[in-house]
């Protein structure tokens, strides 16, 4: 879209704590009520000033009832994003951006809960493990998952130490987040080796937690963040969508082993944003369990396919401080907590603003990566002010 670089930008993110799932003793309503207050004091916004309102993966909270409970003045969007998995995380944010770029609203409120008692097992999944999976024994999202990163493995050759290396990044970074789940709670090549099996390859540290929570982060246009106390991330481009080939997952899939990100809709991300993979200062992929997000950073560009990706996937260099391709800055899904990654679209935001627990000094360039191995998969660029 002519002129969508940098026309808009996020000024205010807000988050509730991570509950364990099944514990909250707020209800999903009110979970998604007190992120967009903190969101809204966290940028020096009047809540009933929202007038947009966005979510992803059949969330249970209608944004009509979202601004009623707010009081807001006037609603001008809303909208959900389709498809399951995480895949709708970014394109969430680029549908707020589009949004507050066409003049269809001026403050748009990207949100995401979970509340395993109100929501039920599992939600974040509902509605995408049909019957052709229900009758070969696959009911869980790991079942699905492991089948494409075993064959990610074994007939594309990426080594499994990637997957080790996404794993205790999180956990590393996890322990100076005092928010994350995982504070004080760090793992090892020992420990991750001998946790127990989940879905071949799958072990234990290779899966998302899941929790009860919300999130939420608020979109404007550039013009108007001066009117909001915090140091805007800037939207450079964003992309959503599938291939021919790749949509409802029928496990026929052309490029089985991808993310789902296929090379116009990554080439589109970075010649929206006006950079390329070298230029990326820092990197929170969806990592709903590691294969899938090994393949989406090579899906990207950001490591080459095959053996060689073992050579740039490795725990130094995907860690702060020193690591060249630092990821999941916060713990990630893993180990900070999974709130259907909501949280990734915050840290992405803060690494621009300098306020995260593990901060990429001067950080101009930060990515996001949404639902890898999803039916729908998303991406969205975050710059700092002095990009555009």
């Amino acid at each position: 879209m002519i002129g969508f670089r940098g026309a808009t930008a996020v000024v205010g993110i807000g988050t509730t704590e991570y509950y364990k799932r099944g514990t909250s003793p707020l209800s999903s309503a009110q979970l998604v009520l007190q992120a967009i207050l903190r969101a809204c004091e966290d940028a020096g916004a009047d809540p009933r000033k929202v007038d947009g309102f966005v979510s992803y993966g059949d969330d249970a909270n209608a944004g009509l009832g979202v601004a009623a409970a707010l009081g807001v003045h006037e609603v001008r969007w809303s909208t959900q994003i389709w498809g399951g998995g995480g895949g709708g995380i970014a394109a969430a944010v680029n549908a707020a951006a589009a949004a507050v770029y066409s003049g269809q609203a001026e403050c748009v409120a990207v949100y995401r809960a979970l509340n395993e008692a109100d929501d039920g097992r599992r939600a974040f999944s509902k509605g995408h493990l049909g019957s052709l999976y229900t009758a070969h024994g696959i009911l869980t999202p790991p079942q699905v998952c492991a089948l494409r990163t075993q064959r990610l493995l074994e007939v594309d050759g990426v080594p499994a130490s990637t997957m080790e290396a996404i794993a205790l990044a999180g956990y590393r970074h996890a322990q100076n987040n005092p928010d994350a789940v995982a504070y004080g709670k760090p793992i090892d090549h020992e420990v991750y080796q001998g946790c127990r099996p989940i879905s071949e390859p799958l072990r234990l540290y290779d899966c998302s937690r899941e929790n009860d929570g919300a999130a939420a982060v608020l979109v404007v246009s550039s013009d108007r963040v001066g009117d909001y106390k915090t140091t805007p991330a800037v939207i450079l481009a964003g992309v959503q969508g599938a291939a021919a080939g790749w949509t409802e997952s029928v496990e026929n899939e052309q490029n089985y082993t991808s993310a789902g990100f296929h090379p116009a809709l990554v080439q589109r991300l970075w010649n929206g944003a006006g950079v390329g993979p070298d230029d990326v200062d820092v990197t929170q992929v969806y990592e709903n369990f590691t294969g899938p997000a090994v393949a989406a950073m090579i899906d990207h560009g950001l490591c080459p396919p095959g053996p060689a990706a073992g050579e740039i996937l490795t725990v130094d260099n995907l860690t702060l401080p020193g690591g060249k391709l630092p990821i999941n800055t916060s713990g990630g899904n893993i180990a900070e907590g999974f709130v259907h990654g909501i949280g990734l679209v915050l840290e992405a935001v803060r690494q621009i603003r300098g306020d995260s627990a593990n901060p990429v000094p001067r950080a101009d360039v930060s990515l996001l990566i949404g639902g890898p191995m999803a039916p729908l998969v998303s991406s969205t660029i975050f710059g700092s002010p002095a990009t555009v």
